[in-house]
Order: C-alpha cells, then sequence, then structure tokens
C-alpha cells in the first residue's frame, strides 16, 4: 500500500497532541511523536493534558519532554479538570475555544470518538467541534473496557520506536504501574496487532482513526 506523508524530514509540522490524562497521548500516539522527530520533521508540538495535577502533573510534564527531545519546538500545557468528569464541566468547551485561538495546527492527535472513557469522548467531541478544518487523528487507548476498534490508519514503527515508547512510559509513569493492563506486553501486543494488520516492516504499528482527509 502507497504511503501518505505527513511528516516529511526537513519540513515543518505543526502538530497539536490533547489527552484527557497524564498518560494518554504517550500511549495512544507517542511511537508516532517519536517517529516523526526521529525522521527529520521539524516539529512544532503544542502539548496539552487536560486533567493532571499534583504528582500527576509531574508525571506529565517530565515525559511530555522526553517523548519530545528533538523536537524544533514545544509548548506544555497542564489543565486541572476533575477526573471523571468532562462531559458535565461547560467550562471545558471555553478553554477548547481559547486553545483555538493560541495554535494553528497542521494536525491534530486525540482521542477516539467512540472511547470507553466519558472523558476521553468528551476531549474528542470539543476537538472536532472546536477545530473544523484540520486533518485530526484519533488515537486509541487499550483498557479493561475492552473498546478497541478497527483503525483507517496506521504509523509504522521501528522495533527501536517501539522499545523506547515502553522505556519512557515505565520510566515516567509510576502511579501507573500497578494497574495490571499497563506494561510493555499491552502496549507491544497491540501495536504488534496494528503492526500486522498494516504489514508494518519492523512489525509494530500505532493506529488511528480518521473520520475526514483531504488529498492534495
Amino acid at each position: 500500500m502507497r504511503a501518505l506523508e505527513i511528516a516529511r524530514p526537513g519540513e515543518p509540522l505543526t502538530v497539536l497532541c490533547l489527552g484527557a490524562h497524564s498518560d494518554d497521548i504517550e500511549i495512544g500516539a507517542g511511537g508516532t511523536l517519536l517517529t516523526w522527530i526521529a525522521g527529520g520533521a521539524r516539529l512544532d508540538v503544542h502539548w496539552c493534558v487536560l486533567s493532571a495535577t499534583g504528582p500527576r502533573a509531574d508525571e506529565a510534564g517530565a515525559s511530555a519532554e522526553a517523548f519530545l527531545a528533538g523536537a524544533a519546538s514545544k509548548t506544555i500545557e497542564l489543565a486541572a479538570f476533575q477526573d471523571g468528569y468532562f462531559p458535565y464541566r461547560p467550562e471545558l468547551k471555553d478553554w477548547f475555544e481559547g486553545l483555538k485561538q493560541r495554535v494553528r495546527p497542521d494536525v491534530i492527535l486525540t482521542h477516539r470518538r467512540d472511547d470507553g472513557h466519558q472523558d476521553h469522548r468528551e476531549i474528542c467531541r470539543l476537538t472536532s467541534n472546536s477545530f473544523r478544518d484540520h486533518l485530526i487523528l484519533e488515537y486509541e487507548v487499550p483498557k479493561w473496557d475492552g473498546d478497541l476498534g478497527q483503525p483507517n490508519m496506521y504509523v509504522p514503527l521501528s522495533a527501536e520506536i517501539m522499545a523506547r515508547k515502553c522505556d519512557l512510559l515505565d520510566a515516567h509513569f509510576g502511579s501507573q504501574r500497578s494497574k495490571d493492563w499497563f506494561d510493555a506486553e499491552t502496549f507491544r501486543g497491540l501495536a504488534r496487532l496494528r503492526g500486522m494488520e498494516c504489514r508494518a516492516p519492523e512489525r509494530f504499528a500505532e493506529g488511528f482513526f480518521v473520520r475526514k482527509a483531504l488529498l492534495g
């Protein structure tokens, strides 16, 4: 299958990353960001975590810095909306409208529309509501809900990038290690399945859901 390039070596690319919780972006799209940076694209990244307070804020900030090492520039925003209550917070809409004035992204990485977590779904809904003329890639987060879907876009990952993603997740999210699904086996297993689905050269990939795209 012919690949459609988004991030090209030497070319600038402005990326907006949105996550409800401190580890969401890294789990869903961390390998993609590492791949784009390693491939030589000049990434200008605006990284937003909507619910990051206390120790989780420290984890989120340190992890974002690590995953974005080598990016041309980065802005990291950590908000303090209450975990689990996103659909009931009207001020979230105002936050998104303000974000729209602060960043002009070429591509947006956000949660999946049909995600089982209500916070994730709300972030996706507000993303598509505020950013209506943008390429939006919806990433997936594995969890006990068993809500994984069928992606229609893939980013192949090298074995080296896959290993670095797992190492960074383990290094920066000690608060999550007690969860039975938060480990390298889960992340590698899902990436191996996505790699099989797109016949990735080094067997791993991240899957995304694209509702609308423009071919030039």
